[in-house]
């Protein structure tokens, strides 16, 4: 059972459109139902571009040495959007990244759902490796998002983002 305290912060409160036009746009969003890759993409195709890096963090059955049944990810959307829009315009002056584009879920998710996807698209390969990872540490440790494991043999405990 979902506590209502909390289910506010497992929902968004705009259409699933407004969502990736937001994303293409700023760079970052939440996002409360299974994140569309190719959409994502096909976003971020450009010419002049030579690599395309992307990572998917998909929630994993197990946490340390404890079995993990399920997880759901709770965020503060308006916050975590200008969080995000900061995020991927310090990765442009950074790297030289032509564009990224990541998008966090919320809301419950099962073993194997992809939680959060990165894509950086640059001229060459370097950078948009280091964008990519860059940018998805700090989402990690910046982004109000919080995470709650769920156990088979065990109480759900709360986690920071990075654990």
């Amino acid at each position: 059972m979902i506590d209502n305290v909390h289910s506010h912060s497992m929902t968004i409160k705009r259409s699933v459109d407004e969502v990736y036009a937001i994303a293409q746009r700023d760079g970052f969003a939440l996002l409360d139902i299974a994140i569309d890759e190719d959409r994502l993409k096909r976003t971020l195709d450009d010419d002049g571009c030579g690599a395309f890096i992307c990572f998917e963090g998909r929630v994993r059955n197990h946490n340390n040495a404890t079995s993990v049944d399920r997880l759901t990810y709770y965020g503060y959307e308006d916050l975590a959007i200008n969080q995000g829009r900061a995020i991927i315009e310090e990765a442009k002056q950074r790297f030289e990244i032509t564009h990224a584009i990541a998008i966090h879920r919320i809301g419950a998710l099962e073993i194997g759902d992809v939680a959060v996807w990165v894509g950086v698209v640059s001229a060459h390969r370097y950078p948009a490796f280091d964008a990519c990872r860059w940018i998805l540490d700090t989402i990690k440790a910046d982004i109000p998002v919080w995470k709650q494991e769920y156990y088979e043999d065990a109480p759900s405990k709360w986690l920071s983002n990075n654990g």
